[in-house]
């Protein structure tokens, strides 16, 4: 069975197949580093997290891009602003960037370009398409003319009827309303400061549009499998970089687009003004850990629209402490080997998975199937049908899932006082029901993590070595 994905460029679910048998080239949009990354952008840095660790659990070598744009209208107005070098100033929102990353358990990827590393490579492809006559100077700036381009328009489903010819806009982002010659490189003005290049197209800068047709190009060939972003960058963004990109080579640029649906807070649009504007940082503040906000940023279909609220993340702390519960108590299961009963539970469970995954990235049923194996798995420890010999099997297969969604870490020592006290309370009710074997696992099992016991009249304390 194929993956079948919603391509944005056909409005519909197709089977997948990369240019290259086994191989995908993958270019997700990241972010502008002019200021720290909200819940919104990391709603679809998320999705690309999940989508690129799919195709690599369904056995593609993936080959990822993410640009990280450090020179735009506001990089440039905010450092100057600051006072600060526009170098030094994304310098600090590139590593806050990475650490939010980092934090999230998002996979890196092979290759983050920034786009002032990469100006010759923009030059050169407006150098491209000026030659097949897809450009013109204005006022020292040189422009993409679409109405050389008879597609543009189509992939944001836009009517170009009421276009006026020759119309130009200079902004790196507008709406959609202003369907217009768009910059490609912007003539110096007093504004930008120090901030220009050299270049055989003068001194000045790229326009943002330029900057990713550029460098996916540069990374992944003149025609790549997949290009991702949220719904927000189909018009202008993607749709200048089609056009930029197909000018400039007459082959066709992405075979499948994906995009994310928004993020709202409460039911609304994120603004500050609203005061429901969130960093990472500013949740984690609040007491949440990253984890649960995974969580709640995955579990929702990539094309729908997310209501991120607390009580989601509550709701995510209780789901994460059942996966934590239950690879705890498979660790200290003592009954008979489950055998047949196992393996077949196991591929139950994986079958759903991955059809419910194969099914345009599914994650509601996915998640379903995980919490069902948790739920099957919990009879059997129950039952007394589940030995030590078993965990690896159970554990394994968690671990499986676990690449994809990349939530609990199995490999974890450490125990919060609480996890520990709900230990001892296991232990203590095995001795007063006369189980010393199961007692004396949950004892090894504590000192293996750091915790000693000591058992007095009063009853057991604890302490960590």
């Amino acid at each position: 069975m194929a993956i079948r994905l919603y391509n944005t460029l056909t409005r519909r679910i197709e089977d997948f197949h990369p240019l290259e048998n086994g191989k995908v080239r993958l270019y997700t949009c990241g972010p502008t580093v002019y200021n720290v990354a909200h819940i919104g952008n990391f709603r679809a840095f998320v999705f690309y997290d999940m989508l690129r660790r799919y195709l690599k659990y369904r056995g593609y070598e993936v080959f990822h891009v993410m640009n990280l744009t450090d020179v735009d209208d506001k990089t440039i107005r905010d450092s100057a602003a600051e006072g600060v070098p526009l170098q030094d100033y994304t310098a600090r929102y590139k590593k806050a960037f990475f650490e939010d990353r980092d934090a999230l358990r998002i996979e890196p990827v092979e290759v983050y370009p920034a786009a002032t590393e990469h100006i010759p490579d923009m030059v050169r492809t407006i150098e491209r398409l000026a030659e097949r006559g897809h450009t013109y100077v204005a006022e020292g700036s040189t422009y993409f003319k679409i109405d050389t381009f008879p597609s543009y328009g189509k992939f944001a489903n836009l009517d170009l009827s009421g276009t006026r010819a020759g119309a130009r806009i200079t902004s790196d982002e507008y709406e959609k309303e202003d369907a217009r010659d768009f910059v490609l490189w912007k003539a110096w003005t007093p504004e930008d400061g120090p901030v220009f290049w050299d270049t055989p197209l003068g001194r000045g800068r790229p326009g943002w549009h330029i900057e990713c047709s550029a460098m996916s190009q540069k990374y992944l060939g003149e025609t790549f499998d997949i290009h991702g972003g949220g719904v927000d960058l189909i018009f202008p963004h993607h749709q200048n970089e089609i056009a930029q990109a197909e000018g400039a080579t007459g082959k066709p640029f992405v075979r499948y687009w994906l995009h994310s649906e928004f993020l709202l807070v409460d039911g609304q649009k994120m603004s500050k003004c609203l005061g429901n504007f969130y960093t990472l940082r500013d949740i984690l503040e609040r007491g949440y850990k990253p984890m649960e906000v995974r969580y709640v940023l995955l579990a929702t279909h990539y094309r729908q629209q997310l209501n991120f609220t607390f009580d989601a993340l509550t709701a995510a702390r209780g789901a994460l402490e059942r996966l934590r519960d239950f690879a705890r108590n498979v660790h200290l299961a003592g009954g008979n080997e489950a055998g047949e009963i196992l393996d077949e539970t196991n591929e139950r469970r994986e079958k759903e998975f991955v059809a419910s995954l194969d099914d345009d990235l599914n994650i509601a049923p996915a998640l379903g199937a995980v919490f069902n194996y948790v739920r099957d798995i919990g009879r059997l420890i129950a039952d007394g049908k589940l030995a030590q010999q078993d965990e690896v099997k159970v554990l394994g297969k968690l671990r499986d899932w676990n690449k994809v969604l990349g939530l609990i870490d199995l490999e974890d020592e450490t125990m919060t006082d609480i996890e520990v006290l709900q230990m001892i309370e296991l232990r203590t009710q095995a001795r007063a029901n006369w189980d010393w074997d199961r007692a004396d696992q949950i004892r090894l099992e504590l000192e293996r993590k750091g915790i000693v016991l000591e058992d007095r009249r009063g009853g057991t304390v604890w302490k960590r070595k």
